[in-house]
């Protein structure tokens, strides 16, 4: 097993461990308390990163072991559908996470305070939306994907050791393209549109308590922390999501995927799923405060423990 396949599966082990911790974590708070609609976001987008990091997994421990020919096809089908489902999914929610902060945190003033009391309703009807579009629209994958064969006739375009693309119509190639990257431009256009929104609402904030207070005895305030961070975790987002669509178009236009590529493209794929939970832990306060609990309980039964043996 080569280094950088280790890499990937310390990176994936990382990456499902810290997200199970938050969907539960986020699953009780929904359950046991009135959520909050960016808690429901966050619930889901830990969810869309688990199952595209197990399905990464899966396809990687497949190409280790021998896989019997008759399942092959369809275990092709059903990586590639749910990997690009959850990927259309991911940069869907991030960019709902993006667009609700923005609203949250708007003045009274703006025009978009009138729906901050309609984040709840408006938040599950872009969830049906964004599933059934992704769910649709990505069904072409079950067509195109296939298992690989030796047949040069076919133009085959071999992905991973298993699984390999069908050639599609020139037609049908340039309309997926077309849509693909339209709504991928659309949605990484409306994060940044929100992040220059949220910094400029950050910088008059801090501007105008710099005025009244002195803000080296200031705490930062929970809005602007949950902000701060659903910045970080955008940045991130673009600057991976980039990098992944350059490497995949590249492949699609010169219809060629070399192992290299391919595995520099599961690392970049993989960089925000594993970074978004452990931005997320270190910045609610109410991990925190759980985690510092656990530790305190433990450290006390710990002592006692020891005390009374």
């Amino acid at each position: 097993m080569s280094s950088f396949r280790i890499v990937l599966y310390f990176q994936a082990g990382l990456g499902v461990l810290s997200n199970m911790f938050l969907l539960v974590f986020y699953t009780f708070i929904i359950l046991g308390h009135r959520p909050k609609p960016i808690d429901m976001i966050s619930c889901q987008l830990s969810f869309i990163h688990i199952v595209l990091l197990l399905t990464g997994v899966d396809v990687w421990l497949w190409d280790i072991r021998d896989a019997l020919n008759i399942d092959n096809d369809f275990k092709c089908k059903k990586n590639f559908y749910i990997s690009r489902v959850m990927r259309g999914l991911s940069i869907c929610i991030t960019c709902l996470l993006s667009v609700f902060q923005a609203v949250t945190i708007s003045p009274s003033t703006s025009f978009l305070a009138k729906f901050k009391y309609k984040l709840k309703k408006y938040m599950i009807s872009a969830f049906l939306f964004v599933w059934s579009f992704n769910l649709l629209f990505t069904r072409h994958q079950i067509i195109y994907s296939v298992a690989f064969t030796n047949v040069s006739v076919n133009k085959q375009m071999k992905v991973t050791k298993f699984c390999s693309l069908l050639p599609m119509n020139y037609i049908i190639r340039v309309l997926t393209l077309t849509v693909t990257i339209s709504r991928d431009v659309f949605l990484v256009g409306v994060m940044l549109a929100t992040s220059v929104y949220m910094v400029i609402i950050l910088f008059r904030h801090q501007r105008q308590h710099k005025y009244l207070h002195n803000l080296s005895h200031m705490r930062v305030s929970p809005e602007k922390k949950a902000t701060q961070t659903i910045l970080l975790l955008v940045v991130c987002f673009v600057i991976m999501f980039w990098v992944d669509f350059i490497i995949s178009f590249a492949a699609i236009q010169l219809w060629i995927y070399d192992p290299v590529s391919l595995s520099v493209q599961k690392f970049v794929m993989n960089v925000y799923p594993t970074i978004t939970p452990l931005v997320q832990i270190s910045s609610d306060n109410r991990i925190i405060n759980m985690l510092k609990h656990m530790q305190s309980l433990c450290h006390h039964i710990f002592k006692k423990r020891y005390f009374f043996s």
